[in-house]
């Protein structure tokens, strides 16, 4: 006992070395109160070194601040839905579809971002809604747009947060005090998708898809060789009701027994310069239906066909089934308009106090034409310096060409006329393989 005593001093009081050979002189009870001391003094010195270097750490070496109170102070506070009213609105956008894949929101990851996964996510991110999922706001879309597709009149409706009560939400005096829903998520879009109205008091049961009267498309192309007579008396024929099984994509998932659509109006119209388009206007339309349509007019165009195909074509009895054939470019097709009864629409022009939105939107835009306008002066540039004439879509010599609406065309040999091609299988046998295939998938999981 006594020699462990007089190590512990002598390792605890280094310093003090010249007194150690004095402590052999001292009693067992002179040694016990100098360790109890000793003891003492070292638990302060190390409560004192710990609780120095728990601050350093915690302490950002550049302001001096404590770190776990900046963690907790900069951790974001989840937003509490439930302490805000919400509202039903119907929204009004604009488009340009080449960047995208396509209008609806996949739960699938896709090569490029959708049109509603941009705008549902920015959506989500000023808490107009819970999350980047059209299931938890009641959503609905007027009409599907595919990979490459513009529109310019596009319209959803669903759920939002408001900042009014149900009662002021029912008066157009306090649509000033709403949230300003244009301004917010343009300022969180990207530049080519634009939201342009809101309807803040859709009508009773109003529904996007559902409660639209009507679709309107437009197709741009270009003159070249085209008899634009003939595609005109090609046109007319789409008019009135038919069945256009054979002027789209046939889904089996989809299961659709009943092809007949009503086309309203179909013109060819002259836009400006040597740019022409196809206007059709219809209730709805069938997957792939318009630019199937617009490719069977550019081989009237091109006389390729007589615009009687068109009535054979809708003639189930003759063609039970598509015959084969490359449907139009995608990029030419523009969803123009949707249509529907008389709606309340505001647009950012209709809310007080957003001057510096409109503004910043009015230069966003501008920037945006400006780009697209300097690139294509650069590609005239580049046109000249490379003398190529591109004035008419030409084939190689000894062949022919198909104008499918992308300013390149698609060369032939020998062109077969389109009734006498490869007729795809009908719809009733598509519809059956896909139930079939679903069927043995759920035996193969329930074994």
């Amino acid at each position: 006992m006594l020699k462990r005593a007089i190590s512990y001093v002598w390792n605890a009081e280094k310093t003090q070395v010249s007194r150690s050979m004095d402590y052999e002189r001292w009693s067992k009870t002179q040694l016990i109160e100098k360790i109890r001391e000793l003891e003492s003094r070292n638990e302060k010195e190390t409560g004192t070194t710990s609780t120095s270097n728990d601050n350093s750490e915690n302490k950002d070496t550049k302001t001096g601040e404590n770190k776990n109170k900046r963690i907790s102070k900069n951790k974001p506070k989840e937003f509490d839905f439930s302490k805000y009213n919400k509202r039903f609105i119907a929204l009004r956008f604009a488009y340009v579809g080449w960047d995208y894949n396509g209008l609806n929101f996949q739960y699938e990851p896709t090569p490029l971002p959708t049109v509603e996964e941009e705008i549902l996510k920015a959506l989500t991110k000023s808490k107009l809604i819970t999350q980047v999922d059209p299931a938890c706001c009641n959503f609905s879309r007027c009409g599907r747009t595919d990979k490459g597709v513009s529109a310019m009149n596009q319209v959803i409706s669903l759920d939002v947060r408001s900042n009014l009560t149900p009662e002021d939400q029912a008066s157009s005096e306090n649509d000033d005090k709403e949230l300003p829903y244009l301004a917010i998520l343009n300022s969180l879009l990207p530049t080519d998708i634009r939201i342009t109205a809101v309807c803040l008091r859709p009508p009773p049961k109003f529904d996007a898809r559902f409660s639209c009267s009507y679709r309107h498309y437009r197709y741009l192309f270009r003159k070249y060789d085209l008899d634009l007579e003939l595609m005109q008396e090609g046109a007319k024929r789409y008019e009135g009701l038919h069945d256009f099984r054979n002027f789209c994509k046939i889904d089996g998932s989809k299961q659709i027994t009943n092809y007949k659509r009503e086309v309203l109006s179909a013109n060819i119209i002259h836009l400006r310069d040597d740019f022409y388009m196809f206007d059709l206007k219809g209730n709805a339309f069938l997957w792939h239906q318009v630019r199937c349509m617009m490719a069977v007019l550019f081989s009237i165009g091109q006389k390729l066909e007589s615009p009687s195909i068109i009535n054979d074509l809708v003639d189930v009895e003759k063609f039970p089934g598509k015959p084969s054939f490359e449907m139009a470019n995608d990029v030419p097709l523009v969803l123009y308009d949707c249509v529907f009864p008389k709606m309340e629409w505001l647009d950012i022009q209709d809310f007080k106090n957003n001057t510096g939105k409109i503004f910043k939107d009015n230069a966003n835009m501008r920037g945006l034409v400006f780009d697209y306008d300097v690139k294509a002066h650069i590609v005239e540039m580049l046109q000249s310096f490379s003398s190529q004439d591109t004035t008419n879509l030409k084939s190689l010599p000894g062949s022919g060409h198909i104008n499918v609406g992308d300013g390149v065309g698609r060369n032939f040999r020998k062109y077969v006329p389109i009734a006498k091609r490869e007729v795809a299988e009908t719809f009733e046998l598509v519809n059956a393989r896909y139930n079939e295939k679903k069927k043995r998938k759920l035996q193969q999981a329930t074994e």
